[in-house]
């Protein structure tokens, strides 16, 4: 039990980490409280705003966490990430990286 308990934990640690989450949820709370900054699908919408999609659940998890817990700060994202319950995050993190994303050289 005590080496599961372990894996789990540093499973979650790790940057790939898996993070479980409620797509279709996720998706419905994101056109909520993201998508007038961070676009609809997560492509940014506003200027010196990060896009959001396709990036790993687990690093928009740990991301939004520190964002609510006040480890970094940002006067938008602090407020918006404050009002956000551990199920939300892990529904909005688990709808950006559904989205696939492209890139093309020039």
């Amino acid at each position: 039990m005590k080496s599961l308990t372990l894996s789990m934990l540093l499973a979650a640690a790790l940057p790939g980490a898996v993070v479980a989450g409620d797509v279709a949820a996720g998706r419905q709370k994101a056109m909520q409280a993201c998508a007038v900054c961070h676009g609809q699908v997560g492509i940014a919408a506003v200027p010196e705003t990060p896009n959001l999609a396709g990036e790993p659940a687990g690093y928009l998890s740990r991301q939004l966490r520190a964002f609510r817990s006040g480890k970094r700060q940002h006067e938008v994202m602090g407020v918006i990430a404050k009002s956000l319950s551990d199920e939300e995050i892990d529904n909005v993190t688990a709808w950006f990286s559904s989205i696939q994303v492209t890139a093309t050289a020039p």
